[in-house]
C-alpha cells in the first residue's frame, strides 16, 4: 500500500515541499494534455481526451494515499497457482494450494 509520509499532511517545510511537488505534477500534466490535444498523432489526441474525460479519477490517483497494489498482488498469485494446475487439478487441490502459499 502506498502511503504518503506524514509530513505531507503537516504544516512543516518538508510537507510544503511535497505539496508543491504534487502541484507541479498537476501543472505538468495539464501542460502535456494541452500539447497532446494540439498534436498531430490521433493516438495522443485520443489519450488526452480520455484523460480529460476522467480527470477527477486521475487527480485522485495522484493525490490519495491509498493503493490497491496488495490486492492486485494477491489476485496475480492466485491466477498463477490456478494456471499451474490447469487441466489436472480439482477445485479442492486449488483451494489447498492457495491457502498453503
Amino acid at each position: 500500500m502506498r502511503v504518503w509520509p506524514a509530513a505531507i499532511n503537516s504544516s512543516s517545510a518538508s510537507g510544503a515541499r511535497c505539496r508543491a511537488r504534487r502541484a507541479g505534477v498537476f501543472t505538468a500534466l495539464l501542460v502535456w494534455l494541452i500539447d497532446a490535444e494540439a498534436s498531430e498523432p490521433p493516438s495522443f489526441v485520443t489519450l488526452a481526451l480520455g484523460i480529460r474525460a476522467d480527470y477527477a479519477a486521475v487527480e485522485a490517483a495522484l493525490i490519495t494515499e491509498w493503493s490497491n497494489d496488495p490486492v492486485e498482488g494477491q489476485v496475480h498469485r492466485v491466477k498463477l497457482i490456478k494456471r499451474q494446475g490447469y487441466g489436472r487439478a480439482t477445485f479442492d487441490l486449488l483451494r489447498r494450494r492457495v491457502l498453503a502459499a
